[in-house]
């Protein structure tokens, strides 16, 4: 018989299928991007100091989103292969009957991963992984890069799409960025132009979402709380600002956002965390 977290070929492959189809989604706008660049209305003519400056930001931001996003994906935030047997006694322990283990405190079982993730914030669905103890550094500086990266192009792209919309009327203008695939289909617009307004649209939401949820987390990060926690009110492990950060990034904490492989471990194991009672009667 085997562990209570084990899945068949199915459900792996159930798993699995939201990476899949956020990577076709990514790879369906890199296509495009490169269509309008090479082919396209794509930016202006920029010197050469400008454009150095322009492939060195872009070479940075796709190494760390890449590095992240690999680091994100191989590290596991789960229970597997910890050991919690005879350790279930501290104030905050639970059993788990899906996993039929003891967890820790700030723990939680997932469902669509099908096992507890230790101190648990929430599953990611373009991912299809939780987020957890010893993956939430990556996710955080993933948030951070795939604004920048987003951003960037809806920068670079701005211009040409500008004068693209001045050339035409106001109601033209307006279902050219609600409804591209629509005007694409009636033949309204050519390729290339559509092929603008796509990625320039989808870069633009996907950093007003980005943005959004690096501002949630980071207020989180600061505040040392999960969103199960902050949705529940509950700050019982914010231990300080400079705590906070060292506890979920480690003590480089201020270097680990340029690169994604630089060494910061842990201070902590995702099983004990110390509370701000603790440090009130350390204190006293």
């Amino acid at each position: 018989m085997g562990q209570p977290w084990a899945v068949g070929n199915a459900e792996a492959a159930s798993a699995r299928l939201p990476l899949v189809l956020t990577a076709l989604w990514a790879a369906a706008v890199g296509l495009e991007l490169a269509y309008v660049l090479v082919l396209g209305p794509g930016p202006p003519p920029l010197g050469p100091l400008a454009r150095t400056l322009q492939l060195a930001l872009a070479t940075f931001q796709l190494l760390n989103l890449l590095g992240n996003v690999g680091l994100f994906l191989r590290t596991d935030p789960s229970i597997r292969g910890v050991m919690l047997a005879g350790r279930g006694l501290g104030q905050g322990w639970a059993y788990c009957y899906q996993c039929q283990s003891q967890v820790p405190p700030r723990s939680g079982h997932c469902s669509a991963c099908r096992i507890c993730i230790l101190r648990r914030d929430h599953h990611c669905r373009l991912l299809g992984r939780c987020v957890g103890f010893h993956n939430y550094r990556p996710f955080l500086c993933l948030l951070l890069h795939t604004t920048g990266v987003l951003l960037h192009v809806s920068v670079l792209l701005g211009p040409a799409l500008s004068a693209l919309l001045r050339a035409h009327t106001p109601l033209h203008t307006a279902a050219l960025l609600l409804l591209p695939w629509l005007m694409l289909l009636t033949g309204r617009v050519s390729l290339a132009q559509f092929a603008l307004a796509f990625v320039t649209d989808t870069c633009v939401a996907g950093a007003l979402l980005c943005g959004a949820g690096l501002l949630f987390h980071g207020m989180l990060l600061l505040r040392g709380q999960t969103t199960w926690e902050w949705a529940r009110g509950r700050r019982s492990y914010d231990l300080g600002l400079s705590h906070n950060l060292q506890a979920a990034l480690g003590p480089r904490w201020v270097l680990v956002w340029l690169w994604p492989f630089l060494a910061s471990p842990l201070p902590g194991d995702g099983i004990s965390f110390q509370t701000t009672a603790d440090v009130g009667l350390m204190a006293s």
